[in-house]
């Protein structure tokens, strides 16, 4: 049996992005390296700011679906970048939050690194300020 070539690091986040509007977050977790690192460099005080290994990330996207319900990724753009492996994300998700049924909006800027078909690094610039919103329940607060 042919071995199967591994995605491109912008096939990898595509194909993410649609496990999680599946909500199929154990197979999304599947995608990451068994070392691999998720940074949340403008993480406000009690949000974590680092999750190390792929047990790590599993566990705080594991309720993900339970407080926000992604419904598109309307704006996507997957830049290329010059170090091999390397793309630099600009998206927005938008659903709702699942307690409130309020509206759900953000945009994000991440840099993903791949390796051998799988993530492993993603720093993910959200922008904390919506968390102002007293209807925001999201995931990963130790508030």
């Amino acid at each position: 049996m042919p071995a199967t070539t591994p995605l491109a690091p912008g096939e990898l986040f595509r194909h993410g992005l649609r496990l999680l509007l599946d909500k199929k977050i154990d197979d999304w977790v599947a995608l990451w390296a068994e070392d691999g690192v998720m940074e949340f460099p403008f993480a406000p005080d009690g949000w974590p700011r680092r999750l190390e290994g792929r047990e790590a990330v599993a566990a705080y996207m594991r309720d993900y679906p339970d407080h926000i319900d992604l419904h598109d990724f309307p704006e996507l753009r997957v830049h290329e970048t010059t170090e091999p492996g390397t793309i630099v994300v600009e998206m927005r998700g938008v659903g709702r939050l699942v307690r409130t049924g309020a509206p759900f909006d953000m945009t994000y800027i991440a840099v993903v690194e791949v390796r051998d078909g799988r993530i492993t690094a993603y720093r993910d610039y959200w922008n904390p300020l919506a968390l102002q919103d007293p209807a925001a329940d999201f995931p990963g607060s130790t508030r």
